[in-house]
């Protein structure tokens, strides 16, 4: 009767924490059955839809004036997400400790660099289903990731990852691909 119980505690804890956050951030939107074990912080009007059964540990912050879309049952660890287009992480993903930045922040010329983003500083990330970011790696703006591929720790990410390999490194180098 104790694991019951507990589960159904946990259950009641989580629905609570889910409510919560929806009203303190009605630009958050919170699939069935999301864990948040953790703590999300949302800044800047960003829109938030996170998919049913995914968890969040430690603190997950979201910023800028764009949209994040992460799938279901996936892993946020202490991730930070900063867009001003958009972020689309697919299914069954892990993202521990990691930042993904869909834009520069600045522009490059240097005679630009104190007037306002233009969008030559932005484009949309995609990662898709079962990828798994590792520690303190860095996504930057336009990247897309392909299924299955894996983003060793500290990697920084500046071009596409194809499908079902493993990164690492600055910048990104294939050193595994996985084979059917």
């Amino acid at each position: 009767m104790g694991g019951i119980r507990r589960g159904f505690v946990l259950r009641t804890v989580f629905a609570i924490k889910r409510g919560w956050y929806q009203l303190r951030y009605p630009r958050l939107s919170l699939g069935r059955g999301v864990e948040i074990r953790g703590r999300i912080r949302l800044r800047r009007g960003v829109r938030v839809r996170i998919g049913d059964r995914t968890r969040i540990n430690k603190l997950v912050r979201f910023a800028g004036p764009g949209e994040v879309r992460v799938g279901s049952d996936c892993l946020l660890n202490a991730t930070w997400v900063g867009t001003w287009t958009s972020v689309s992480i697919g299914d069954r993903c892990l993202l521990s400790d990691c930042e993904l930045l869909d834009n520069d922040f600045h522009n490059l010329p240097p005679e630009q660099r104190h007037d306002p983003p233009t969008p030559l500083t932005r484009a949309p990330i995609l990662v898709e289903d079962n990828v798994w970011i590792g520690a303190h790696a860095l996504v930057l703006k336009g990247v897309r990731i392909g299924r299955d591929s894996v983003v060793g720790a500290a990697t920084v990410v500046r071009s596409d990852i194809p499908p079902r390999v493993l990164v690492v490194g600055n910048p990104q180098q294939t050193v595994k691909k996985f084979h059917d």
